[in-house]
């Protein structure tokens, strides 16, 4: 068995129709003015989730999002024929995640920025407990999409969360585990629904490629 331990944190799911503006004056406290203008809505809610949390460059970062910025692209489009340069500009900014490190000027040991659908939740967990560093934080989230939600290329809710874990059970919150099994077809849970879970304590279980996976907490 792979295990790792929970030690922080942070979600943040706003309510359905939020735009980036109102993120922006939601979460204005949390982040410096100069960089609160130019931050995505993903980049906003990762950002909360995150807050309170320290890095250090022998941290390591696992970034996981099925669309990343969805609704900062869908904004730019809508505005052709007239192309509007803000907009151009927020559409193709450093992912949520960098945003934040950016911000703080913050170096890491490492950066690990997966994609994907399916198992993207599996990958993403895999690649922390697989990382050598003793502190490893797995963060991720999506944009709530407009009309590209209709085409299967957006998420239908925003959401941001950050988890911070480490090899040390004491004072745990909780702990992440895999134990090498039969493969299985069974379905891997999503990004929302790990974020679900990570926000409301609750256990999650499931059987995956190469063996079993669970969130527990104490």
């Amino acid at each position: 068995m792979t295990e790792r331990f929970i030690h922080h944190v942070g979600v943040d799911r706003p309510g359905p129709a939020e735009t980036a503006a109102e993120a922006r004056e939601r979460l204005r406290d949390k982040f410096a003015r100069t960089a609160l203008r130019r931050m995505t809505h993903l980049g906003l809610l990762v950002g909360s989730a995150l807050d309170g949390v320290t890095l250090g460059p022998d941290d390591a970062l696992v970034y996981a999002s099925t669309f990343a910025e969805t609704r900062a692209l869908e904004d730019f489009l809508m505005s052709f024929p007239t192309a509007s340069p803000m907009l151009f500009q927020t559409s193709i900014h450093p992912g949520g995640v960098q945003q934040v490190l950016i911000g703080r000027q913050q170096p890491l040991a490492r950066l690990w920025p997966l994609a994907g659908r399916a198992r993207l939740v599996e990958h993403a967990l895999l690649t922390a407990l697989l990382e050598p560093a003793p502190r490893v934080v797995v963060a991720g989230g999506e944009e709530r999409g407009t009309w590209m939600l209709a085409q299967g290329m957006a998420a239908e809710r925003a959401f941001g969360f950050a988890v911070v874990l480490t090899m040390d059970a004491a004072g745990a919150a909780g702990r992440i585990a895999f134990t090498p099994g039969p493969g299985s077809d069974g379905a891997c849970p999503s990004l929302e629904t790990l974020a679900g879970s990570l926000a409301e304590r609750r256990p999650l279980g499931w059987s995956g490629a190469g063996g079993r996976w669970a969130v527990e907490w104490s």
